[in-house]
């Protein structure tokens, strides 16, 4: 397949596009054979629902500690109707594998939860503390 035609595929699977799928798609269109059996594999549901399974692409990632795959899989999951209480399911999951910096590289994710995408900071408010 084409990588345009595989890139509409995501769009339309994920509600966006994310910008190293462009990228690729123009430095190496052979990749996108590949990339298209897995993303196959992981948009679609099987044995186990499209939705969970980009949960589990979503603690992986956290895991891993990339925050552009955290923000990536969350904007895929709420695209695939994932409830407030599944992601915070799925946070404590990242929590009890991937300790507290699991948790934190998915600080930019949890803003689109909450809307507010697109907002800066560090996460750190000196003097405030949870209540």
């Amino acid at each position: 397949m084409e990588p345009k035609k595989v890139i509409k595929n995501i769009d339309d699977k994920m509600g966006f596009i994310p910008e190293i799928m462009n990228m690729m798609g123009e430095m190496n269109p052979e990749l996108f054979e590949h990339y298209k059996k897995c993303d196959d594999g992981i948009q679609q549901d099987g044995a186990l629902s499209a939705k969970v399974k980009v949960l589990m692409s979503l603690a992986v990632m956290a895991s891993q500690r990339c925050e552009p795959c955290c923000e990536s899989q969350m904007r895929s999951a709420l695209n695939h109707g994932v409830t407030e209480e599944e992601i915070m399911e799925t946070m404590n999951v990242i929590f009890i594998t991937s300790g507290a910096p699991g948790v934190a590289s998915c600080r930019k994710a949890l803003l689109h939860l909450q809307g507010k995408e697109g907002q800066g900071g560090h996460g750190c408010v000196p003097g405030k503390r949870p209540g």
